[in-house]
């Protein structure tokens, strides 16, 4: 995916970009290029501009081409260096993301748009699903960067992660060397940009990661991730009982009111003491329950650049660098602490008593080769699971569930491909080899490991394995693209659930995309969403407050009374009445889907924004009959000071008889309410 290592000791050798094309020596082939950029394929979608961008229109700036996925960690990693160019360089820079997706879940625009808000994304993305864009700057892996000279040639290309230090001296060198030259080259106006990755989508949790249940203290411990904080609610009544971290995203230990994580993702729990995943931190830290402080107990607060040998053994956790923490697993007796490291592509293992840390499983090469846990080649674990020496893990890149045999020095692929494929992916039910899976993030099982839950994350499902029959199966999801509602296996949607956990015959899932944590019964296969009796408690000191309303992925759809239309060309229009004092969030984007099951009603499109308070479709009408079916995702907050936004999730079906006569418009009126949960003292 990305030749990291072998970049960075180029990188660091002092050579900071290969240029685009030998260049003559006056100018300076360093910062002027003679190929010009190329321009805009005029059919890809835009995210966080109000227009398409073009070449010719950013004359004057210097242009930084990032050529990305959203489920690689490399990629990942240099969001974060992203940020300080932006901060850096705001007038100079314009950051362009080119995401030419790896999976066909990324490559949905809906999607990303999601990832955009997850990942806070300040700069216009470029859904280059295609390919298009990608080949003709000439990108060869993710993450690849192109840098785009004021003038509008293309002047160096680099793939692999790059250090912001190296990035800060090229950039700085090349705007003193075109103001040097005394023409005003450079044209330092600020970009007007739509910024949608820097909403909040108005819900008491934001993108949950991991979940963690606790049936000893009937506690259920949520990461919410993009709220960088731990929640824990009561695992039945679902009361919110506490919260660990400030919401505000940095590093600090000290008292869970203040402490401070990074996207936290997997947790485990021992004795009184939850340990975290804290990724973009890069440690793992621990929460004492019963005094309530963090600590951090491995890694050095950055993240590492080196492969860990297994003839390592560190003797200090704290001073070891470690790289994208992704889930953790405890051991029985409590003494083993087991690590997804998503960024060395291993399994790492702590000893808690020793207070030593080295790998586990993985030679650190990414790849999907699985033999003994040293020679085994790992593609970005991301999920563990315990059950007797068995370590299963959702290795997400190579889209499979293996599981390493501590006893027998051996990994197998139990669900997924068996080759050595990073692109051998897809929705399958069967035998390892023959089932396939579509980069999974989650893997739990009952307390005997009879039966193993997979969150088949980008397939928006979950699944289930059998150890017996050796098979997998799917349990609950729909094919397509990602849902939310709640119900039985026929109805039931997620939206790339990234964690869950099993107990007492129930599963609990981290609805990602859903912003919310949902409940499967495994006797009836039923799933509902929790919802909060208490959502003041997760109210964050900020500009805006979040607060989810009511169970938005309720199973029950809407019967509305038949109507009739006329053939030919018409419209449907809804008519939305919110609250007094409330208006559409205009920080996140609110939709409308449109389906029919028949060609009397066709829709031109299958989705449509909703802005305002009447949205209005273009519909062909055709002689017969149809059932409409709609659903609505509408955010909405308070008009004034908006310290309280809200979610109205609502799905509806509408008969329609299509005639010679009458009217050509269809008419859907609907009243929101506020929840009654909400409460009056907000």
């Amino acid at each position: 995916m990305s030749r990291l290592f072998a970049l960075m000791s180029v990188l660091l050798l002092g050579v900071i970009f290969v240029p685009a094309l030998a260049q003559d020596a006056t100018p300076d082939p360093r910062y002027v290029g003679e190929v010009p950029a190329p321009a805009f394929p005029d059919d890809v979608a835009w995210i966080n501009v109000d227009a398409p961008l073009t070449i010719d229109g950013l004359h004057g700036k210097i242009i930084l081409f990032d050529f990305w996925t959203y489920g690689c960690i490399n990629c990942i990693h240099m969001i974060p260096v992203l940020e300080q160019i932006e901060e850096k360089y705001s007038e100079e820079v314009i950051i362009i993301g080119v995401h030419s997706a790896k999976f066909e879940n990324e490559g949905e625009t809906d999607n990303l748009r999601q990832i955009v808000q997850r990942y806070n994304l300040h700069h216009p993305v470029i859904n280059d699903d295609q390919f298009e864009v990608w080949r003709s700057y000439g990108a060869n892996a993710w993450p690849t960067f192109v840098i785009v000279d004021p003038r509008g040639n293309v002047v160096a290309r680099q793939a692999g992660e790059v250090p912001f230090e190296a990035f800060d001296q090229y950039i700085s060198t090349m705007i003193d060397y075109y103001d040097g030259l005394g023409t005003d080259e450079i044209d330092r106006t600020p970009l007007e940009l739509a910024l949608e990755g820097a909403s909040d989508p108005g819900t008491a949790l934001r993108f949950p990661g991991k979940v963690l249940a606790d049936t000893e203290n009937n506690r259920l411990f949520i990461a919410d991730s993009n709220h960088h904080r731990i929640v824990v609610a009561d695992l039945q009544s679902y009361e919110v009982l506490s919260v660990i971290g400030s919401g505000q995203r940095g590093y600090q230990d000290g008292e869970t009111s203040t402490a401070q994580f990074n996207q936290p993702q997997g947790m485990a729990y021992y004795d009184g003491t939850l340990f975290v995943a804290d990724v973009n931190n890069h440690v793992i830290r621990a929460v004492n329950l019963n005094d309530g402080t963090v600590r951090t107990l491995a890694g050095d607060g950055t993240m590492g650049r080196t492969i860990a040998a297994f003839d390592t053994v560190y003797n200090d956790p704290l001073e070891v660098a470690i790289r994208s923490p992704w889930d953790v697993a405890i051991s029985p007796d409590g003494d083993t602490l087991y690590i997804a490291m998503a960024g060395t592509h291993q399994l790492w293992k702590m000893s808690l008593s020793g207070n030593t840390l080295q790998a586990l499983v993985g030679s650190g090469r990414e790849g999907q080769v699985s033999a003994a846990l040293s020679t085994s080649e790992l593609a970005q674990p991301s999920g563990l699971f315990l059950v007797d020496d068995l370590l299963y893990f959702a290795d997400s890149e190579s889209s499979t569930i293996r599981a390493a045999d501590l006893v027998d020095d051996s990994v197998r692929v139990i669900a997924g491909t068996t080759d050595n494929n990073l692109f051998d992916f897809g929705d399958v039910d069967g035998e390892p080899g023959i089932s396939r899976l579509q980069h999974a993030l989650g893997v739990t099982g009952t307390d005997d490991g009879a039966e193993i839950y997979i969150a088949d994350t980008y397939n928006s499902k979950i699944k289930l394995y059998d150890p017996a029959a050796d098979t997998t199966m799917t349990l609950l999801g729909q094919s397509g693209n990602g849902g939310y509602r709640d119900g039985g296996p026929d109805v039931a949607q997620f939206d790339e659930p990234g964690g869950l956990d099993y107990a007492d015959g129930k599963l609990y899932v981290a609805d990602t995309n859903n912003h919310a944590i949902r409940v499967v019964d495994l006797e009836t296969e039923t799933v509902s969403t929790v919802t909060f009796p208490n959502p003041e408690a997760l109210i964050i000191e900020s500009n805006e407050v979040t607060v989810v309303g009511g169970n938005a992925a309720a199973g029950d759809v809407v019967q509305l009374e038949p109507q009739s239309v006329a053939a030919g060309e018409g419209e449907l229009v809804l008519n939305l009445t919110l609250p007094e004092g409330y208006k559409i969030n205009e920080l996140t984007y609110s939709a409308l889907e449109l389906a029919s099951d028949s060609d009397a009603v066709q829709f031109g499109q299958d989705e449509t924004g909703i802005e305002e308070t009447t949205v209005t479709v273009p519909v062909t009408y055709t002689d017969g009959e149809a059932i409409v079916s709609l659903e609505m995702n509408l955010f909405y907050c308070e008009q004034d000071n908006e310290t309280v936004c809200l979610i109205e999730r609502a799905a509806f079906e509408l008969p329609v008889s299509v005639t010679d006569e009458g009217d050509s418009t269809l008419t859907i009126d609907r009243t929101v309410t506020l929840p009654e949960n909400l409460g009056g003292d907000l």
